[in-house]
């Protein structure tokens, strides 16, 4: 464990690197007292202000950002419940639960001297779609995360997400209403070799990764197998989803929620999915990653340097969960170099 992480202001992540990390027992007198100190963190307060939210996406994201705080209060059960009693029949969560507040009446008031044309009828989108999987997968990693994952409710929501997987292993973005299949994925969340949508799988992979039993499946395994095909190295976006958990980053999107290619997110949902550390995409890409660590142990956030030494340490985390891995790979080293929109050749 590198000491550098103790000398942080938070109690999360001083907590989180002595048991992670440094092999300290839970019952141990220093992480009893930093754990005493996390829920009056300005952090954790931040994000237990805000539990008020009744969108399932929200609300989830609300639940994997306090599990990753290492919080363990009273209002994970209560948000957790909240978030069941918004679960459909057949597992799933409601599309856009926001429309029933949307207002599709034209409010202007008095006469006007000119005729105006009357305002559209507003359609509620979740007329125009029949499925979307992150309408499940984002509250089943926030269940998860809370310690829901084996919940027969949260057991549900995943054979429903489960049965909207293709053929191939990877999950389609979305299913328009009048589609009996998706219609394609646009350049900048396809995958190289699936008509799959990269954001969609990524999140089914972040469901499946927190599951106890499913995240070593063969589910998890052929989306991570889809993922790591993607050949990029790119570091300006390197601990997006550690900004995001932090509150630096705004968690926002349906389709688009995992459109960003976070390499530190791709190795932690990797080593929760029990991959070894001698597969060959995965052992390159902790190559790459270690060349760029620093000088004094740790890794530099690109865009928010204050959070370097979250990222050092949810990086080394991943580390040291992928020397428990066995899974050694599908056999397959196929990388593609992606471009998202190729060029088209000029005419003239």
């Amino acid at each position: 464990m590198n000491v550098l992480l103790l000398a942080d202001a938070s109690p999360s992540l001083r907590a989180r690197s002595l048991v992670e990390l440094g092999g300290t027992g839970e019952y141990d007198p220093e992480v009893a007292r930093l754990r005493a100190e996390i829920p009056s963190s300005p952090e954790v307060a931040a994000v237990l202000d805000a539990l008020d939210q009744r969108s399932p996406r929200q609300l989830a994201y609300l639940l994997c950002r306090l599990s990753y705080l290492d919080y363990r209060g009273p209002e994970l059960a209560s948000a957790a419940e909240a978030l069941f009693d918004q679960q459909q029949q057949d597992g799933s969560w409601p599309l856009f639960p926001e429309d029933d507040e949307r207002v599709t009446t034209d409010s202007s008031p008095g006469p006007s001297r000119r005729r105006r044309r009357a305002p559209p009828a507003v359609r509620p989108r979740s007329e125009t779609w029949r499925m979307i999987p992150q309408q499940t997968s984002i509250p089943l990693r926030g269940l998860a995360a809370a310690g829901y994952a084996t919940d027969p409710r949260a057991e549900r929501g995943y054979e429903w997400l489960i049965a909207q997987r293709l053929d191939d292993g990877a999950w389609p973005g979305d299913i328009k209403a009048d589609h009996s299949r998706s219609m394609g994925t646009p350049g900048y969340r396809k995958l190289p070799r699936s008509t799959g949508c990269r954001s969609a799988t990524t999140g089914a992979l972040a469901a499946l990764a927190l599951h106890p039993g499913r995240r070593t499946s063969g589910f998890a395994h052929d989306a991570l197998d889809h993922l790591l095909a993607r050949e990029t190295r790119d570091q300006w976006s390197l601990g997006h989803e550690v900004a995001r958990l932090l509150g630096f980053e705004r968690a926002r999107g349906t389709l688009t929620f995992y459109a960003t290619f976070d390499l530190a997110f791709l190795l932690d949902l990797a080593s929760r999915s029990g991959v070894a550390p001698d597969e060959p995409r995965v052992a390159d890409l902790v190559a790459f990653l270690e060349s760029k660590r620093g000088p004094y142990g740790l890794w530099e956030h690109p865009a928010h340097p204050q959070l370097s030494r979250w990222l050092s340490f949810d990086l080394d985390a991943s580390l040291t969960r992928l020397q428990a891995g066995d899974w050694t790979g599908t056999g397959s080293t196929e990388r593609v170099a992606l471009r998202a929109y190729p060029k088209r050749r000029r005419r003239y």
